[in-house]
């Protein structure tokens, strides 16, 4: 048995999923014929209560997009050094958008709007960048699966109503945050001019993002897919995968992150784990001593047939996802005991 705990981006389609991709209508989506696409689209776009949405390959294209439609040359992105956008994204903010990136180091990679109005320009100061993104990230990959909550966000959004700045959401594991704290996906609706969500992280779908926002950005980040070489034929078949994902593997994330944290519990026990992060959704980081490598640790755990990504010089991540069950979970505690 492959205990694979890399990332929840390794899950299969389930059989029923297998089935809704086989049986789906199809068109052609760069026609806008494409009636499960069409489908999928006004679905997440209602369930935000936000105008229009974008089916697209990945969540990198669905943040890029976004900046991408948001920033003119010259502009400057302000998100944590921790984000994705930042982090994972192959410098997308410089090479798409032709703009900057201002970078607060917030707790666990969060954002605050004391943090952010540090770091917004004057715009009367010719030698600087004119501040007009803000991008979060919820939940928070680097930081362990950290969220945010409706207040906090309306805080921010307070900042960036008062300085004229548009608001971002990278929400890959948007779910997982909603699953945790109960808001109501409308509330996101409100507070973000456009915001990313990945299907195929903890939703289970084999690919696939959705950028959301009004019908003016949508429009203008078609645009631009196309322009990326983003345009997709009969895409119905992976846009049915996120339909009945939508319908069937949101309330299953509790799932997820009771295992994580049973995952906590077993690593607190181990001589060689100095520190673990709070878990909070489905993602777990700890933290091994200065004398032991993190690729040299993620090595020996491949050898036991664990598979996990080191995510730092001495840290180690996993993350719990649909195709990890409780008799993997029995097994991993059994492989992670010191022989």
């Amino acid at each position: 048995m492959i205990i694979d705990l890399r990332s929840d981006t390794v899950t299969q389609p389930t059989p029923a999923m297998r089935e809704a991709m086989f049986t789906a209508p199809l068109g052609d989506d760069v026609l806008g014929d494409d009636p499960t696409v069409n489908a999928l689209e006004a679905k997440v776009a209602a369930l935000f209560g936000m105008e229009a949405a974008l089916f697209c390959a990945s969540g990198t294209m669905t943040n890029q997009l976004a900046i991408r439609t948001h920033c003119r040359p010259g502009d400057d992105v302000i998100c944590d050094y921790l984000s994705h956008v930042y982090q994972y994204e192959g410098g997308g903010i410089s090479v798409n958008a032709l703009a900057s990136a201002s970078l607060p180091q917030g707790e666990r990679g969060k954002l605050t709007p004391a943090l952010i109005r540090e770091h917004i320009y004057s715009p009367a100061d010719p030698h600087k960048p004119l501040s007009r993104l803000v991008v979060l990230e919820n939940t928070v990959n680097k930081g362990g699966g950290c969220y945010y909550t409706i207040p906090e966000i309306a805080a921010i959004r307070q900042v960036c109503d008062e300085h004229g700045l548009i608001l971002h959401l990278d929400g890959a594991r948007l779910f997982n945050a909603l699953i945790e704290t109960g808001d109501p996906t409308h509330a996101y609706g409100q507070l973000f001019d456009s915001i990313s969500i990945c299907l195929s992280k903890g939703l289970g779908c084999p690919v696939g993002s959705m950028l959301l926002g009004t019908a003016a950005v949508i429009q203008q980040a078609r645009r631009y897919r196309k322009l990326m070489g983003g345009g997709w034929r009969q895409a119905g078949f992976l846009a049915a995968a996120g339909i009945y994902a939508l319908d069937h593997h949101i309330e299953r994330l509790k799932l997820d992150h009771a295992r994580a944290r049973q995952i906590g519990t077993m690593l607190e026990h181990l001589p060689e784990v100095e520190a673990i992060l709070p878990i909070d959704t489905n993602i777990v980081i700890f933290q091994l001593p200065n004398t032991i490598l993190a690729t040299d640790y993620v090595s020996s755990l491949g050898d036991k047939g664990i598979k996990a990504v080191s995510f730092g010089k001495h840290l180690v991540r996993f993350v719990t996802h649909l195709d990890f069950t409780d008799d993997m979970l029995t097994e991993l505690g059994h492989r992670l005991r010191p022989a």
